[in-house]
């Protein structure tokens, strides 16, 4: 489904970005896992790649750091000669009531979360439209879609994601190239995992399915919205949320 495509992946050693990572090599993918500083984890997933017989390499940069991502780009660049899919799943989250959350909180999560997505869209821009052709998919969330008691800074930027991906969809669109966003629910991840058990029991109350969602239901969606199956999709945003925000 995806042979001969080259995707770069954001935040991928570990959690929903691996799981991407794994499928979408799965599905024949070249793949390029990006990590900030988990090395030994995105080591860890060429290594599972390769020994299934895909493809994969590792490369270490913050794509809140915009100098740094550029120079990245322009190296991957230089070094495959394509980029065929970005997924933008890089993501952090620092959780806390208004009333105790503090500045840094809020710009550090929209740095890495929003500004970071817009950077590599930003950095990959030119080269989408010289070839055109490419396949954008920004990892938004159910908290951008619903908003979340505690999560201010983080439904900002996974709201901000959605206004984003409509805006460059528009911008893009004349050029065969797709973009959209997926809304991952409650997932079960170290993000989701770090959460008190009275937090998930709340969670779950609201889940229809009544079950937590997986990597793999994300990732599925992702190689989907890469493939040619999905060349007259753009500028949407799909729900992958057991029926949260029904």
């Amino acid at each position: 489904m995806l042979s001969g495509k080259i995707a770069l992946i954001t935040g991928a050693s570990r959690g929903i970005g691996r799981q991407c990572a794994l499928t979408l090599a799965g599905y024949g993918a070249e793949v390029i896992i990006n990590y900030n500083g988990s090395k030994e984890m995105a080591l860890k997933t060429v290594e599972e790649i390769q020994s299934h017989g895909g493809k994969a390499h590792a490369v270490q940069f913050s794509v809140a750091d915009f100098q740094s991502g550029q120079d990245a780009i322009v190296n991957l660049l230089e070094q495959f000669g394509r980029i065929d899919i970005l997924v933008n799943n890089a993501g952090i989250t620092k959780d806390n009531l208004i009333l105790k959350m503090s500045e840094n909180d809020f710009n550090n999560v929209l740095q890495v979360n929003l500004s970071g997505s817009f950077y590599m869209i930003k950095h990959l821009y030119k080269h989408f439209l010289k070839q055109r052709s490419g396949r954008i998919i920004n990892i938004s969330s159910v908290s951008g879609v619903m908003g979340n008691a505690g999560q201010a800074n983080y439904a900002a930027s996974k709201a901000g994601i959605i206004g984003l991906t409509k805006s460059v969809a528009k911008e893009l669109a004349s050029r065969n190239i797709t973009v959209n966003a997926i809304a991952p629910g409650y997932i079960d991840t170290d993000m989701t995992g770090a959460m008190s058990e009275s937090a998930k029991e709340s969670v779950m109350q609201q889940i229809p399915l009544k079950r937590v969602g997986t990597g793999m239901d994300i990732a599925e969606m992702v190689a989907f919205l890469c493939s040619e199956k999905a060349s007259y999709i753009t500028g949407q945003v799909i729900s992958v949320d057991g029926g949260m925000h029904i």
